[in-house]
């Protein structure tokens, strides 16, 4: 029995071996060096929470006779109840949720439009607009206290919680339209020409093109604004005096004196006032993953 073979086939070069992807868990000893530094890392940030764990239920006398890096010889609670009741820790809460809140909010809105302004209706002499957003990033808060402070005084906004808030909005929006508009310079013009033939208008590509597509982006600005405006201090310590509207960073200030400090319910009161950003970033933090992920990708 002959078996005949077509000219394709004896002409067909035999095929080659595959040759197996690398795993990328395998790649000698530069990945353990990279991960021990993280870990290394992680764990000197993470000292100065224990020690303020360590410190947060120890007595003043513990902590005076045995100082800050003893054990505590006991559960001493007396702090969390001083700084509760003391520093009104309810109403402070309140405060810095919905300054911090509507900061995060109106700043990203603010910094959409802006941006949606400049990086995609090529607003005259953009360039120098953007500059000029990136310069106001760049100045120091102690140089527009006292600007801050005197316009104010003059519109009847001084000690009330809107002057914070517009104040951050312009801030935080400065850094996040100089974000968002060099995003939006590359975004595709293709499809927002195509947009513009099937009839939709400025605010329709706004909400139903440009939107959906910086989601991920505005997310993570939304988290980074909610975060930056909890820790502020020095514009909500001159500009809310009175008690019912100040945040908890200066209701933290407020537990020390010229000449002593009660440590023990400092790092108590700093304990409480920590766990809710820690809650927050908890919650969002998938978010935050993904956002900055699909920046990378894309």
């Amino acid at each position: 029995m002959t078996v005949t073979i077509s000219p394709d086939v004896a002409a067909r070069p035999a095929a080659t071996p595959t040759r197996r992807p690398r795993d990328r868990h395998r790649r000698g000893s530069t990945r353990w060096v990279v991960l021990a530094l993280v870990t290394a890392g992680a764990v000197v940030m993470l000292v100065p929470l224990g020690f303020m764990l360590l410190n947060a239920f120890k007595s003043p006398s513990d902590y005076s006779n045995h100082g800050p890096l003893s054990w505590p010889s006991g559960l001493y609670t007396k702090g969390l109840q001083t700084y509760w009741h003391e520093s009104d820790y309810p109403r402070k809460l309140w405060n810095s949720i919905l300054i911090s809140g509507s900061v995060a909010v109106f700043g990203v809105l603010v910094s959409l439009l802006n941006a949606y302004a400049l990086g995609i209706g090529r607003v005259r002499g953009r360039l120098w607009i953007v500059g000029l957003f990136l310069l106001a990033n760049m100045l120091p808060q102690e140089s527009l206290v006292y600007p801050l402070y005197y316009f104010a005084k003059e519109v009847g906004l001084y000690n009330t919680r809107l002057s914070v808030i517009i104040i951050f909005v312009v801030i935080q929006s400065a850094f996040g339209t100089y974000l968002l508009a060099s995003v939006l310079g590359t975004f595709p013009r293709a499809l927002l020409e195509a947009a513009t033939v099937d009839g939709a208008g400025k605010w329709t590509i706004l909400w139903r093109i440009v939107f959906p597509n910086l989601r991920p982006t505005l997310s993570v600005l939304l988290i980074f604004f909610f975060i930056w405006t909890w820790n502020e201090f020095l514009i909500p310590l001159v500009m809310l005096v009175d008690n019912s509207t100040q945040t908890i960073p200066v209701a933290l200030a407020s537990l020390q004196g010229d000449r002593l400090m009660d440590a023990p319910t400092t790092n108590a009161g700093s304990l409480i006032s920590l766990l809710p950003a820690i809650i927050f970033f908890l919650i969002f933090q998938r978010t935050l993953t993904r956002g900055i992920t699909a920046g990378a990708e894309k």
